[in-house]
């Protein structure tokens, strides 16, 4: 369980964590609610995340690509319930 489609994004919405990866201007245009950590703060900032070690989230961008990478790193330092929604934002606003 890695990846998760815009589709079922959209059904589990309420009871998901997210954590958006997203620049501060990307996040006011858009805000699906969650934690805010920029990509580029990601390494510096993982104490910040380091309660859902152990938990399902998803982690978002814009098309998904920055995320996918974001993914890969988290599941590297641990973080197991990582997962990447398919096509970002953009996937889920397409629906």
């Amino acid at each position: 369980m890695i990846d998760i489609s815009a589709e079922e994004f959209k059904n589990r919405l309420p009871e998901l964590q997210i954590v958006d990866i997203r620049t501060e201007a990307e996040v006011l245009d858009f805000d699906l609610g969650g934690l805010h950590l920029p990509f580029d703060e990601l390494l510096e900032k993982l104490d910040t995340i380091d309660f859902l070690k152990n938990q399902e989230f998803v982690i978002i961008c814009y098309t998904g690509l920055q995320s996918k990478v974001a993914a890969t790193i988290l599941r590297k330092r641990g973080f197991e319930g990582v997962r990447n929604l398919t096509g970002g934002i953009e996937a889920f606003l397409s629906l």
